[in-house]
């Protein structure tokens, strides 16, 4: 679009004053001289005697956005007598909108029978209401946003359009924004294509022992398993949700070796390519535990003597589950070498109590839950359960 205005005039060319103005041309043309010329477009005039300082307005439409155009204006009166035409005046058209993005849109490669989607938006560049509507043609479609109504400047709309490709080709068409006399178009793309069916690869993993929940003390680890897919498995790859990663050997059967685990949970993910890409996945977890060794054990009820030696290997152990978990060893306040007391035990399980709440589990439950000192008998069976406790930490 152009705006253009000019004074109206009041005169005849011999000096009477203008009593019959009928309408005015306005020629437009890139070329220096517009005027006469074959394209003008006519506005009437609203009264046949203009008054002095009378200023006429009208927007050019139709004009290829961004041409410089030179616009000249001459008066007609009501028995078709032509004014010479006044001086020229030039300016870039501009559109009444625009549209985002710029350049063409890629809808990259559908298969046939499906469809992708990609949107544009419309802004208005000036005041007032701007109407406009969007078309395309096949494999094309504009599936929303059509037609807009804009009000004011920097109103928007979105539109969205869809590529549907019917057939195995390549498809260039435009999709035209037309606004208030103004088309822009917008150039866009799409390749169909018929890529056979395919479901995602099933993978399982049959070794060690899945599905059932896995306890190890030893790392690193071997999985093995099967893989199937109908267009064919290209690749089997593991990794820990504990850091690693890695690529089996085999395809529909396979084997990962070497899968370092760290102490506590590790959620093993095992993952099957297809020749497209498609892929399936299975999971397991497999926990690393520290294996402990006790002195007596089990320790036997009215059996086996309570030393402090078992104290000792329990303080070891506790101390090194809580060190693995990111916390500081305990702070032992007894010397286990003054005898078999309570504090001994309080400050087991309050150490090891920790170290199940480090990794949110719950607190193991205990024979004699308050033992006091000099009153409460240190039993075999406290130890055993903390040894079981140490030995069952996630």
């Amino acid at each position: 679009m152009l705006d253009a205005s000019w004074i109206a005039p009041t005169t005849n060319t011999d000096g009477s004053p203008l009593t019959s103005l009928a309408f005015y041309r306005v020629y437009y043309s890139p070329a220096p001289t517009p005027c006469p010329g074959t394209a003008f477009f006519q506005v009437a005039s609203p009264t046949p005697s203009p008054q002095p300082n009378t200023t006429v307005s009208f927007r050019l439409t139709g004009l290829t956005i961004g041409t410089v155009y030179n616009v000249s204006v001459t008066a007609v009166d009501l028995i078709g007598h032509e004014s010479t035409c006044s001086p020229v005046a030039g300016a870039v058209a501009q559109g009444s909108v625009t549209v985002s993005p710029i350049g063409s849109a890629s809808f990259g490669s559908v298969n046939v029978g499906s469809f992708a989607d990609r949107t544009f938006t419309v802004q208005s560049t000036r005041a007032g209401a701007i109407s406009g509507a969007v078309s395309t043609v096949a494999p094309f479609s504009v599936v929303s946003g059509s037609p807009f109504t804009l009000s004011g400047a920097g109103a928007t709309q979105t539109v969205t359009v869809r590529f549907t490709p019917t057939t195995v080709a390549a498809a260039i068409v435009n999709v035209t924004f037309t606004a208030a006399g103004d088309d822009i178009s917008r150039l866009v793309t799409g390749v169909g294509i018929d890529l056979p069916v395919t479901t995602p690869p099933t993978v399982t993993i049959t070794s060690p022992r899945y599905p059932t929940p896995y306890t190890t003390s030893s790392s690193p680890i071997t999985l093995a398993g099967t893989a199937s897919a109908n267009l064919g498995v290209t690749q089997v790859t593991w990794s820990n949700s504990r850091g690693g990663s890695g690529t089996a050997e085999g395809t529909t059967k396979w084997t990962a070796s070497g899968i370092p685990l760290q102490l506590g949970l590790n959620v093993l993910t095992v993952t099957a390519r297809d020749t497209i890409g498609t892929i399936g996945i299975a999971t397991m977890t497999a926990t690393l535990t520290i294996a402990f060794t006790f002195t007596d054990d089990p320790l036997v009820a009215q059996g086996t003597i309570v030393r402090a030696a078992h104290f000792a290997e329990l303080r070891a152990a506790i101390d090194s589950v809580r060190t693995a978990r990111g916390l500081m060893p305990f702070a032992w306040t007894a010397a286990t070498s003054t005898g078999v007391l309570g504090v001994h035990v309080t400050e087991l399980r309050r150490a090891l109590n920790e170290a199940y709440q480090a990794v949110g589990g719950t607190a193991p439950t205990y024979t004699d839950p308050t033992v006091a000192s000099g009153l409460t008998v240190i039993k075999a069976v406290h130890l055993n359960e903390l040894r079981a406790a140490v030995r069952g930490l996630p």
